[in-house]
């Protein structure tokens, strides 16, 4: 099998045997879990896409290992042509899902790895890239799901890894075996991780010799003993399991999920080892990943950008503002901003490279200048899809109020915009636009926006590091006729 079904990829999970935890209790199903499963919904998109003619080209291409048609989602990047269907097809989902569709990380994660494994084996003759072509391979041939996993908890961030009050704070080795390793730590913010079949773990920073055991990458099953889920806290979560929820939800089908995932003595055998002790390698693996994660915001918060200014016209068209000049003023800033993003994204993939191993990586300076970008517009585009909205936008009463015999009515009289909408499509826009700006959708795209893929002080330094300063020096020089 190359490609699942959605309906296939929903049974999938059900076979799993998920440790997750949520409001104090565990989750016994977690597939069908009404605050979950929205989540679980958006990754089902990326597979029904892949199933319709219309959108073959950007969501499926060819194994370069098997010659076999897979998702797009499970490829190694071998063209800028590529790098630039990639930021398409994620454009794509977000305008499908208005949410996080979780496979992105996952992506990003095996052309890093991809990459930085083939050059570790130069170096030292080890067989990661072996190891990890032999995942890849189970992974595109099976259609699976997988959670790229980064960012440690960190503790005390003015320490290092190996010299932190408790030496689990970053994910470590603490056991050497001839057939494998045993981990302990934790990962945080792990997006769509209850949602994956398989999790690949990374380091978060780069390393110095004394944190060898810090210096590890792998992957495992999900359902690994000793991996716990512990679901996180999102604004007005608890309304997608409120009875008969519908309008209130604001995006009742698709939404995210994140995670604080424990590791507890997990065992990882060596040939699902990638990295173990290199610690040179480490920066190298977190630089590339970081770069790739930050392409793909040019294209997955555009697309549900795409959505948010859509719904904020309509919220125009239904209050009877549509045709203020002011109003079409700021629609018309939205969608700049939004393209700026897109047109990032293109760049950075248009500029991108050959690698030693063969796969393409995207032009770092231009990646980061993505990123950067997009930890700042999507908050105006927020801000300004919250101002043409109005204040009814936090200040409605609920749905339960809105169908009640007793003061129903009253709601359908003083809360009407133009008279030949009904007041139930404006609810319905508004309460999308409060999704996306406040609510749960906002976890991915306002929030997310900010501190996914990195803050935006690492995007600043990397940025500084390929910003190459001597080069436009020395053509400054050459204009102004200095000479040394």
């Amino acid at each position: 099998m190359s490609l699942m079904t959605g309906e296939q990829y929903v049974e999938s999970l059900r076979k799993l045997n998920l440790n997750v935890y949520m409001f104090g209790e565990k989750v016994e199903n977690p597939v069908d879990n009404p605050v979950l499963r929205p989540s679980l919904n958006s990754v089902r998109a990326t597979y029904d896409l892949a199933q319709l003619p219309e959108y073959e080209d950007l969501m499926t291409t060819t194994s370069h290992m098997t010659g076999e048609k897979i998702n797009r989602f499970s490829h190694i990047h071998h063209s800028t042509d590529d790098l630039v269907k990639k930021v398409k097809m994620q454009r794509l989902c977000g305008q499908k899902t208005a949410a996080c569709f979780q496979r992105c990380v996952g992506m990003d994660a095996f052309n890093a790895t991809y990459s930085t494994t083939f050059e570790i084996d130069k170096e030292y003759g080890t067989n990661y890239h072996e190891n990890f072509k032999k995942f890849l391979e189970y992974s595109q041939k099976n259609d699976l799901t997988v959670d790229g996993a980064m960012t440690d908890p960190k503790g005390d961030r003015g320490l290092a890894p190996s010299k932190q009050a408790d030496p689990d704070l970053y994910l470590r080795v603490v056991e050497r075996r001839p057939d494998g390793v045993v981990v302990r730590g934790a990962k945080a913010h792990q997006t769509g991780i209850c949602n994956s079949h398989e999790v690949l773990v990374m380091p978060t920073i780069a390393m110095r010799p004394e944190d060898k055991d810090y210096a590890i990458a792998f992957a495992v099953p999900t359902d690994s003993e000793g991996i716990t889920m512990i679901i996180g806290r999102q604004s007005c979560d608890s309304r997608k399991s409120e009875e008969g929820a519908d309008i209130d939800v604001g995006n009742k089908v698709y939404g995210g999920v994140e995670a604080l995932t424990i590791f507890d003595n997990v065992f990882v055998p060596n040939d699902r080892i990638f990295l173990n002790g290199e610690t040179e390698f480490a920066g190298m693996l977190v630089e590339r990943f970081a770069g790739y994660h930050r392409q793909s915001y040019g294209g997955c918060k555009v697309g549900v950008g795409d959505v948010l200014i859509g719904a904020t016209a309509l919220a125009a068209d239904y209050n009877g503002a549509h045709k203020a000049s002011h109003v079409k003023d700021k629609l018309i800033e939205m969608t700049h901003l939004n393209e700026t993003l897109y047109a990032c994204g293109i760049a950075c993939s248009a500029e991108g490279s050959k690698t030693e191993s063969g796969n393409y990586i995207i032009d770092l300076l231009l990646a980061n200048v993505c990123k950067q970008n997009v930890t700042r517009f999507p908050y105006e585009i927020a801000r300004l899809a919250e101002d043409i909205a109005g204040g009814l936008m936090v200040t409605m009463p609920s749905e339960k109020d809105y169908r009640s015999p007793e003061v129903g009515h009253y709601i359908e009289k003083y809360l009407k915009g133009v008279s030949s909408v009904p007041l139930e499509n404006r609810m319905r826009i508004l309460r999308l636009i409060e999704n996306l700006t406040l609510g749960t959708a906002a976890v991915g795209y306002r929030t997310e926006s900010m501190h996914g893929a990195g803050s935006p002080q690492a995007q600043r330094i990397m940025i500084a590091r390929q910003s190459n300063l001597a080069h436009k020096k020395a053509l400054a020089k050459a204009i102004a006729r200095i000479k040394d």
